[in-house]
C-alpha cells in the first residue's frame, strides 16, 4: 500500500514523469519518421534514431524509479494493462532503434515508420492514465 504524507495525500511518484518524457521522445520519433517519409531528407532519419535512443534511455531511468517507487512504498500494486502497454512500446522501440541503424531509405521505410506508429499508439493509450503503471494508493 502506498504511504501517505501527514496530510493524508499519497507521496509523489518518481516514475510517471520519466515515462512521460520518454514517451514524448518516442512519439516525436514518429513525427520525424513521417517527415523523412515525405521529404527523403536524411537528417530526419538521424533525428528519429537519436530520439528513439534517448527515449530508450529515459525508459531505463523510468524502470529504475519504478523499482524505487515500489521498494519505498510510494506506489501501489502494478496495473498490468498500462505496464504491458509501456513495456511493449519499449520493446518495439528497441527493435526500432536497430531498424533505424540501417543505411539510407530502408532505415525508416517501411519497417521503421510502422514500428514508430505502433509505439505511438501504444504510448498514447498508456498515457490516458497519466503515465502511471501502478494503482493509486495500493488499489488492485
Amino acid at each position: 500500500m502506498a504511504r501517505l504524507t501527514p496530510g493524508g495525500e499519497p507521496r509523489g511518484l518518481l516514475h510517471p514523469g520519466f515515462i512521460g518524457a520518454g514517451a514524448a521522445l518516442l512519439i516525436a520519433a514518429f513525427l520525424t519518421d513521417t517527415m523523412y517519409y515525405s521529404t527523403a531528407l536524411w537528417q530526419w532519419a538521424n533525428f528519429s534514431a537519436w530520439l528513439i535512443a534517448a527515449g530508450l534511455v529515459l525508459a531505463l531511468v523510468a524502470v529504475v524509479f519504478l523499482v524505487v517507487d515500489l521498494a519505498t512504498g510510494r506506489a501501489g500494486k502494478i496495473s498490468w494493462l498500462p505496464f504491458a502497454l509501456v513495456a511493449a512500446a519499449a520493446l518495439l522501440s528497441l527493435v526500432n532503434v536497430f531498424v533505424h541503424s540501417r543505411d539510407a531509405w530502408t532505415s525508416v521505410v517501411p519497417q521503421g515508420f510502422w514500428l514508430s506508429l505502433a509505439v505511438t499508439v501504444l504510448l498514447l493509450i498508456a498515457g490516458l492514465r497519466g503515465w502511471r503503471v501502478t494503482a493509486p494508493g495500493g488499489e488492485p
